[in-house]
This record gives C-alpha cells, sequence and structure tokens, in this order.
C-alpha cells in the first residue's frame, strides 16, 4: 500500500512537472505581424462606426490596445519603422537610417544588393534586393535561431523594404510586387525559382481584370491591399505556415495606404475608401488564418511604420500654424553661404534626406577645411532660418541645449556611417515639399504626434481584451512578442516587453 501511495505520488510530481514545462515551452502556431503604412493611431476611432465586425474591429473588441505608441527616434520613415518593429530598436543598432541614406558617403538604397538577382522577374531594378544593410536580428530571425532553422519566417507586400526587413537576415522568402511586370517577386537571395504556389498565384494575378484595368502605379488603388492580401493567403496555404511542429511567422505590409496618403493627403474620399477596403482585406485574412491555423492558435500584431501629418495647405485654410519646407532652395542658399564664409570653390553637402544634412568629407578635406567649421557654419545659417525649431550637430547631440524629447529620439536615430552630420526639426505643422510632392498630400518623418503616434493592436493566442493608455514605443513590439514566446529578443533589442493589465 505504501508503495503504491509513493508511486501515486511520484507519478503526480512528474505529471505537474510535465505541465509546468509545457507551459514554459507553450507557442502560437503562427505568428502574423501586420504594418499599415502611414497610419496614423486616430484612424481607429475614426472608421470606427464603418469598420466591419472581422477586420480592425476584430483587433479592438476583442484583442488589446495600447492607445499611446510612438515612435521613439527621428526621423519617422517607412523603412526604419518596419525594421524597428521587428527588431526591437531604432537606427542607432539596427543601421536602417531610411528608405535611402548615405553609407560612409556612398548613397544606398536600404535594400539594393549588387550581389543578387531578381527572381521571377527580369527586372533588376526590382529585383537585386535584400536585407544585407540590416545589422540586428528580428524576431522571425530569433525564431529560427531558436527553433535551429525549422520555423518558416515569410515576408509579403507591394513595396520591397516592407517585405524584406521584416523577414530578417534568416527569413525563408521576402515577396513583393514588380510594378513593371505586374509579379510577385523575390531575390536569389531567398531562393533560385519561385515556388510553384507563387507562380501559381502570379498566373491568376495576369488574369485579373480589375488589376489590368489600373495605371503603372498600381499602389495609388486599394486594388493593391487585395492583392498584398490574396499574395498572403497564398503563401499561407503553400507553405502550410502554422501546420507543422515548430511557430512560423508571416509579415504582412499594407503599402497602398502610404501611396495614397502622399497623393491625397489624411482627408477625403481616397484615403476613407482606402481604409474601409483595407478593413475588408483583414477579415478575409483573419477567416483564412481562422480556417487553416485555428481561432486562439495564432498571434497577431497590427501596427504602422509612421504616420502623417494633416496637409499643409488644409491646415492653413482652417487658420492653424502649417507650411511648406523648401529643401532644394535652401540647400542651394547654404552652399552660397559656406562659401562666402569659410572659401571653398567646391560644394560640401552631398545631400539632404530624411530632414539630414550629409556632407563631403573627403571633398571638405580636400579643400584644406575642417568639417567641424563647417558644421559650424552650416547650423548658424540654419538657426536662422524660417520654420526650422531646432539644429543639432549628430556628433553633440548628447549636449545639446534641445527638449529632452527631442534630444533622446535623435540620439536613438543616429549611425555614425549612415545618418549625415546635422539633423533639423521643424515647427508644427511643417514638413518638406518638393517637386515629387503632391499639392493636396502629406508626408511624414518628425517627431509631432501625427507622424509618431501609431496603432499597436494585439490579437488572439494567449491575448487578452483591454486596452492601455501609458506611453510604449514601437520597440517594444518585438520584445513582447519574444517573450511571450519565451524565446531571446533581437540581439539588438532596446525595448521592454508589455504587459497585458
Amino acid at each position: 500500500m505504501r508503495k503504491a501511495i509513493v508511486l501515486l505520488v511520484l507519478m503526480a510530481c512528474a505529471w505537474t512537472q510535465l505541465q509546468a514545462q509545457q507551459k514554459f515551452n507553450d507557442r502560437p502556431k503562427l505568428v502574423v505581424g501586420i504594418v499599415v503604412d502611414q497610419m496614423r493611431w486616430d484612424y481607429l476611432s475614426r472608421y470606427y462606426d464603418q469598420f466591419g465586425e472581422d477586420g480592425f474591429r476584430r483587433l479592438l473588441d476583442k484583442g488589446y490596445s495600447f492607445n499611446n505608441c510612438l515612435i521613439n527616434y527621428l526621423p519617422t520613415i517607412t523603412a526604419i519603422g518596419h525594421t524597428s518593429a521587428y527588431t526591437g530598436t531604432s537606427p542607432a543598432f539596427h543601421g536602417i537610417c531610411g528608405n535611402t541614406f548615405y553609407i560612409d558617403g556612398r548613397k544606398t538604397y536600404c535594400c539594393s544588393d549588387e550581389n543578387v538577382s531578381p527572381v521571377g522577374s527580369d527586372n533588376t531594378k526590382a529585383g537585386c534586393m535584400s536585407p544585407v544593410n540590416l545589422l540586428s536580428t528580428t524576431i522571425g530571425d530569433q525564431l529560427r535561431l531558436h527553433t535551429d532553422f525549422r520555423s518558416k519566417v515569410i515576408g509579403v507586400s507591394y513595396k520591397d523594404r516592407a517585405a524584406i526587413l521584416p523577414a530578417g537576415r534568416s527569413g525563408n522568402a521576402a515577396y513583393w510586387l514588380d510594378t513593371k511586370n505586374r509579379q510577385f517577386i523575390t531575390s536569389t537571395y531567398y531562393m533560385k525559382e519561385l515556388p510553384a504556389w507563387a507562380r501559381e498565384f502570379n498566373k491568376e494575378l495576369a488574369k485579373d481584370k480589375e488589376f489590368k484595368k489600373v495605371g503603372k502605379d498600381v499602389g495609388l488603388y486599394p486594388l493593391t491591399g487585395h492583392i498584398t492580401t490574396g499574395m498572403a493567403i497564398a503563401a499561407l496555404d503553400g507553405e502550410k505556415l502554422g501546420q507543422g511542429d515548430e511557430t512560423d511567422m508571416l509579415c504582412v505590409s499594407y503599402s497602398q495606404t502610404d501611396v495614397i496618403g502622399h497623393k491625397y493627403g489624411t482627408r477625403g474620399d481616397h484615403t476613407d475608401e482606402a481604409y474601409l477596403e483595407l478593413d475588408k482585406d483583414l477579415a478575409r485574412l483573419f477567416k483564412a488564418l481562422d480556417e487553416k491555423v485555428g481561432k486562439g492558435n495564432y498571434l497577431a500584431f497590427l501596427t504602422a511604420d509612421h504616420g502623417a501629418a494633416h496637409n499643409n495647405q488644409f491646415m492653413q485654410d482652417h487658420k492653424f500654424a502649417a507650411g511648406k519646407w523648401l529643401s532644394n532652395d535652401l540647400r542651394a542658399e547654404l552652399e552660397k553661404y559656406i562659401a562666402s564664409k569659410l572659401g571653398n570653390t567646391q560644394n560640401v553637402i552631398i545631400g539632404i534626406v530624411d530632414y539630414r544634412f550629409y556632407l563631403d568629407h573627403d571633398g571638405i578635406a580636400a579643400q584644406g577645411l575642417e568639417l567641424q567649421s563647417v558644421k559650424d557654419v552650416a547650423i548658424e545659417y540654419l538657426r536662422k532660418s524660417p520654420n526650422i525649431a531646432f539644429v543639432v550637430d549628430f556628433e553633440k547631440a548628447a549636449s545639446s541645449p534641445i527638449p529632452p524629447v527631442i534630444r533622446e529620439r535623435i540620439l536613438m536615430g543616429y549611425h555614425f556611417h549612415r545618418s549625415g552630420d546635422i539633423i533639423i526639426c521643424l515647427e508644427p505643422g511643417y514638413y518638406e515639399v518638393g517637386a515629387w510632392s503632391s499639392p493636396i498630400g502629406t508626408t511624414h518623418g518628425e517627431w509631432n504626434p501625427y507622424d509618431a503616434h501609431i496603432p499597436l493592436l494585439f490579437y488572439g493566442w494567449k491575448v487578452p481584451h483591454g486596452e492601455s493608455p501609458l506611453e510604449v514605443h514601437i520597440t517594444d513590439i518585438a520584445p513582447t512578442v519574444c517573450s511571450l514566446m519565451k524565446i531571446q529578443q533581437p540581439n539588438g533589442c532596446s525595448g521592454v516587453p508589455l504587459k497585458f493589465d
């Protein structure tokens, strides 16, 4: 009898230990990351009554919303936002300092890679892409490391950078739309040929009557969201994501909202249509996830890479302080001013990108000038320029007499080899306008809430319903997802795991 009791106790202890082990190792079958390009946080409430029950409102009514999620670096740009959400850190560590930036004086597109070739297209301009410039790991990278690379990680988007950077360095695949050939493509960084399911999707896409009607700039149409959703579901089916022994990850980014916003602004029929159609796309995606993976078996999060300012003329028409910053005009005047002060005969600025000034270090030295002298003169001029609130020498940012909220974001966005020399912040309501700008459209890039306040919604596996007004950051997304899965955070992570209180 005593032996039987001892045996029962031992069995009970073993069972308890097994249950605890299973609980600690418990993970969702699939993680789904969704980024909506240029989505302001207040769009959630603006369109709430017009949303259906199974798209955004599924996330809001049944998931958890962090209502004060901010971007905690400068500048607030697409490639940086996508990368920061998935790496849990900022340009200071992950090195993606913009869509385009200079690396030690060499102009570089964030995903360009001359050592790879397109797959699924002969368009080298669209297809020679990879995460080669990404310096830190992502959620997906850590997941693959944790499972000895048995997990699958796939990125899908209209934009190459929005598919590639979230999927990370070790992603199994990233697919983006070649607008010239109107097909989803990838590069030899990932594979030698498209899988059969992707070829079949492209074949059906070529037959799409609505797709044939639109012009080359397909990003201006909600149709792009429909196509992106279709490709994501095709990847879900074709790769059997969430149906194996290990957790997989699907990274989906909707870019049409950004293209439409730049063209038409934050108000009007085009933007309204974009978000209401996107709501239907999300419902379609969630339905596929429910059917293929199962409700409660997947963890989803939705955020944005940045927000957007209201159109400056719209704001002026309603008596708000707002206006244009003409960077090209200022650049010419600044070059003249520096030459008048220092006597140089050659230009010293190689580029102005996202409110950052890149100086020609080699050219400055060749003319016998001191780099610091050039920076000091440039800063002197910029501080006298209208509608510029702050001018900061990156290397002196830590001791610069500017508000801490600005200083910290400048430091988090600064990479010594990639961010240039000087950064400016404009007065509220002002933004850069150039020949590429639409008179009724908008843009982004600054620290202000309209650019930096973004949605952050979690839904599904082990996520309670609720909301929080506390300040959190885009860099907190990755450590939160990794913490829920009990895997290591990305290797450059500077964010903290969030609690669902």
